[in-house]
C-alpha cells in the first residue's frame, strides 16, 4: 500500500506503509540567500573577546571596566567590540551615572555561543565522525 506525503515546497513522495514528512533544508525560490542573517549573526560573534563578552553578559548586565576585567583586554579593544556586537543588535548599553552597563538583547545569542564552545571543546575520534567521550 502507498502513501501520499507532503513535502516542503509542494513536492509530493509516495512512501510504502506509513506517512513520511520530508523537509528541506533551503528553501529552492531564494537558495542560500535565506541565510544572509544567520551569517551576519556568526560573523559578529566570530572572535575570543567577542565570545568572552557574550558568555559574560548572560549572567546579567555588566559595566565596561567589568568586561575589561573578564576579558582581559584593553578598555579601547573592548570598545571596538562593543560597537561590533551593538551594530549587529546582539547588546545594548544602558547608563548607570557616569558608566554604561552591558546586556544581551536576547537570551539566544548566549546559547548560541555556548553550543559552540561545547561544541569546539569536543574532542574528535581519529575517524573524525563522532565525538569522543573521554574528555
Amino acid at each position: 500500500m502507498w502513501d501520499t506525503a507532503f513535502v516542503t515546497y509542494g513536492t509530493y513522495v509516495e512512501t510504502p506503509l506509513y506517512y513520511v514528512r520530508v523537509t528541506t533544508a533551503v528553501d529552492p525560490s531564494t537558495g542560500a540567500a535565506q541565510f544572509e542573517p544567520a551569517a551576519d549573526l556568526l560573523k559578529a560573534l566570530a572572535h575570543p573577546v567577542r565570545i568572552a563578552v557574550v558568555r559574560a553578559l548572560a549572567a546579567g548586565p555588566l559595566c565596561v571596566h567589568e568586561l575589561v576585567e573578564l576579558a582581559g583586554v584593553s578598555q579601547s579593544l573592548l570598545s571596538q567590540h562593543l560597537r561590533v556586537l551593538r551594530s549587529a543588535a546582539l547588546v545594548r548599553g544602558t547608563r548607570r551615572g557616569k558608566q554604561i552597563a552591558y546586556r544581551l538583547t536576547n537570551e539566544h545569542v548566549a546559547r548560541i555561543v555556548d553550543d559552540a564552545v561545547r561544541h569546539a571543546r569536543e574532542k574528535l575520534t581519529p575517524d573524525r565522525t563522532s565525538p569522543s567521550r573521554d574528555t
